[in-house]
């Protein structure tokens, strides 16, 4: 199957209209699933990264997922705390995750392949060995509850343009596939912000791609839902980037660890991005703690149109949750 759009709802609807329309029904221990054998998928603007549906939008555990791969990290309670309960069975000990990306990203065996890909990018423009390499022949020495669903990143510019090409043994279309998407394409841009080139195209090739059983009745309230506006996410902004991810890092570990007090996003002299970035991470914060009034503040605070739904959203949920816990009361 090949498969193109300028949007990832585009593509999860031509994924899972196909998925859904196979009729092989594959065994497997962690549940029965359909599958296309050898997708490729093709992005043309990797900006419009995020579902505008209400059951697929789920901008804040793929920022977590994102900034968790950044941070170098695995452990369990980092992402726990954006996809709660999702990635324990993934963890042998409960409390790291072999499948997690941080450590292969910036410290395998001593080597930070992130760092590496900028400086052979920076180095020669045109090189083909700007790839990093996440699936490592060790993780099927024995038996591990769960290991890397990517084989490699590759980061090749043409035409002034950074261009990504992902290979995955295995993505859960329904799950996985949002995810990873805008994981990889937010590493894309940040790469190409780093090596001073534009944004390319996004192609995205899986070995397996599949759905499960039990995921076939959201997949069709899916694909019969709809979806909003396309708006893509704003651009990164020009220039070297890590200054907004070393801050955007430590908003993200004051609202995760709950520190207080929280901090001002309008008191700092940064790109407008990385404030509503941290807009965000501080309204999932404020859901948590059912803090309605904060929500309605950093909405309106917001920068961008591209983030209205999901904070909507969340503002929608926490004023629920209130009520229900004052009728509790």
């Amino acid at each position: 199957m090949q498969a193109k759009s300028d949007t990832l709802d585009g593509l999860l609807r031509a994924v899972l209209t196909s998925l859904l329309d196979q009729e092989e029904l594959i065994k497997a221990h962690r549940g029965d699933f359909k599958e296309i054998f050898g997708a490729c998928l093709h992005l043309t603007n990797p900006l419009a990264r995020l579902s505008r549906s209400e059951s697929k939008g789920r901008i804040y555990s793929a920022l977590g997922e994102f900034l968790w791969y950044l941070s170098g990290d695995i452990r369990l309670d980092f992402i726990d705390y954006y996809v709660p309960r999702r990635f324990q069975e993934e963890s042998d000990d409960q409390v790291t995750v072999r499948s997690g990306y941080g450590d292969r990203l910036r410290n395998w065996r001593g080597l930070n392949q992130l760092d590496n890909v900028i400086k052979v990018l920076t180095e020669s423009k045109t090189s083909r060995r700007a790839v990093i390499q996440l699936f490592d022949a060790s993780d099927i020495a024995q038996r591990f509850a769960s290991i890397p669903c990517t084989c490699a990143l590759q980061f090749i510019v043409r035409g002034e343009c950074l261009h990504m090409f992902v290979t995955m043994r295995s993505n859960d279309a329904f799950i996985g596939l949002p995810h990873d998407v805008f994981a990889f394409t937010m590493l894309q841009e940040l790469v190409a912000r780093s090596v001073g080139v534009k944004l390319g195209e996004y192609k995205h090739c899986a070995g397996s791609l599949h759905l499960y059983e039990r995921d076939f009745d959201a997949a069709r309230q899916y694909l019969a839902e709809g979806w909003q506006d396309p708006i893509a996410m704003p651009e990164m902004p020009a220039g070297e980037p890590w200054q907004g991810i070393e801050w955007l890092q430590s908003i993200e570990a004051t609202a995760r660890m709950n520190n207080e007090p929280m901090p001002d996003v309008n008191a700092v002299k940064i790109a407008p991005y990385w404030q509503d970035m941290a807009r965000l991470l501080l309204s999932l914060r404020a859901s948590k703690d059912r803090d309605v009034n904060r929500i309605a503040q950093l909405k309106e605070e917001m920068h961008s149109e591209a983030y209205r739904m999901f904070l909507m959203a969340r503002f929608d949920q926490a004023e629920l949750s209130q009520r229900q816990n004052e009728i509790k009361s």
